[in-house]
């Protein structure tokens, strides 16, 4: 909806300046109640009312729809149809299957869900690092992963999210098949 995104991006704004709301309803002659609901999307607010926050923030009027229209990219993998890649860990043996992948896109980070696949005692791998954090979900078996200096045994429904540049993988296989989400999260420029 329009007023919600008119909304957030008041909010935001105001935030930049490290205004509160009652400062702004000062500074724009708005009543802080009026400003509250603005920023909640409850109300859609005039141009004249628009003009007036633009004014006191310093930013163009047409700043407030900035993100309105703006396309927003969605990836739907269906069940099997991942993309197979080759990671470090494909070479002991790991499937590692990527589920989605959007690219650049707005919120400045890249986001690689993978779906992992342990089969055989020769898959453990424990020297991965890479940048950014990560999150791992157990699905099915057992495992001793390990990050650092710390192995964490993981069954099915187990998470472990964890700074990836530490050396971290899966050391123990204790109960196979093993299979895990892992979500990778880092900077767009890293």
């Amino acid at each position: 909806m329009l007023e919600i995104a008119i909304g957030r991006e008041l909010r935001a704004f105001r935030r930049q300046k490290s205004m509160t709301v009652a400062e702004l309803s000062a500074a724009s002659g708005l009543s802080a109640g009026m400003l509250s609901k603005i920023e909640n999307g409850n109300i859609s607010p005039s141009l004249t009312t628009l003009q007036t926050l633009a004014h006191v923030l310093s930013v163009p009027l047409t700043a407030f729809f900035r993100r309105y229209e703006e396309r927003r990219a969605a990836v739907h993998t269906r069940a099997g149809e991942g993309v197979n890649v080759e990671r470090a860990g494909t070479r002991a043996g790991q499937q590692y299957t990527l589920l989605g992948h959007l690219g650049d896109n707005a919120s400045g980070v890249t986001v690689e869900p993978y779906l992992i696949t342990l089969t055989h005692e020769t898959d453990t791998f424990p020297v991965f690092q890479h940048d950014g954090v990560e999150t791992i979900y157990m699905l099915e078996g057992e495992v001793g992963y390990r990050h650092g200096d710390t192995i964490y045994p993981l069954r099915p429904g187990d998470t472990l999210f964890f700074e990836a540049d530490a050396p971290h993988g899966p050391e123990q296989l204790t109960r196979l098949p093993i299979r895990y989400l892992s979500v990778i999260s880092y900077s767009q420029g890293g």
